[in-house]
């Protein structure tokens, strides 16, 4: 089943003195989405950006915002995040929130609905709720932290996952998310996914357009858009 390559530029990366204008760059190059990622300290042990950035945000940039709780407790902040302005809300079955619950509330604000997996949760974590889902994010790092190297053995699970979805004919977007650049993007892609999040292979170079369109061309190598 074809699938559209899209490229997520993680804002872990970029220049927060200048964010506005580093989405509208990033928007302006083609990316199709703009990932948020929000830590809170103890699901992972590192804290990041907020409610007040994510609303700040929305009211600059149309960019579709995507939205990644790295939090202990999705269903008190899920509602929250998604009247500041998320347009997906990815949270993870590690959680302490009960998975159905937090689906609920998310798809109830009106959005659409990722579910993470740390690197190693297996892929069938996932299985009883793929048909709820808009998004499965398969982590290629273990989250908290930017710049870590690229998972390859995480690559059978998004198989697994592309497979199970395949299977029950559900045209699911499978995102990636951590050491993804023009080196690994292309075994992510031919195991399955087709959302890339990427961070230090986009933010800073010197021509974001260019950045962008070379991720693409190698996800694209090993796989087909639509």
């Amino acid at each position: 089943m074809s699938r559209k390559i899209q490229i997520a530029p993680s804002l872990l990366s970029c220049d927060f003195a200048r964010l506005g204008a580093e989405v509208a760059a990033m928007q302006q190059a083609g990316a199709e989405l703009i990932h948020f990622d929000v830590m809170d300290g103890h699901f992972v042990p590192n804290l990041s950006i907020g409610l007040p950035v994510l609303a700040s945000l929305r009211r600059a940039t149309d960019a579709v915002l995507d939205v990644h709780l790295m939090v202990s407790d999705p269903l008190t902040y899920a509602p929250q995040f998604a009247d500041k302005g998320a347009d997906i809300i990815v949270f993870h079955v590690e959680s302490d929130s009960p998975v159905q619950a937090v689906i609920d509330v998310i798809k109830a604000k009106g959005k659409r609905v990722g579910l993470a997996l740390k690197p190693a949760t297996p892929a069938q974590a996932a299985f009883p709720y793929l048909e709820q889902l808009d998004m499965v994010l398969a982590m290629t790092v273990e989250p908290g932290f930017g710049g870590q190297r690229f998972m390859a053995d995480i690559c059978p699970k998004v198989a697994a996952l592309r497979a199970e979805c395949d299977r029950l004919g559900l045209k699911m977007d499978i995102e990636v998310d951590g050491g993804i650049d023009n080196d690994t993007i292309g075994q992510a892609a031919q195991a399955g996914a087709n959302v890339f999040v990427a961070g230090s292979a986009l933010f800073g170079k010197p021509d974001y357009t260019q950045a962008v369109a070379m991720l693409r061309k190698n996800a694209l190598t090993d796989t087909v858009a639509v």
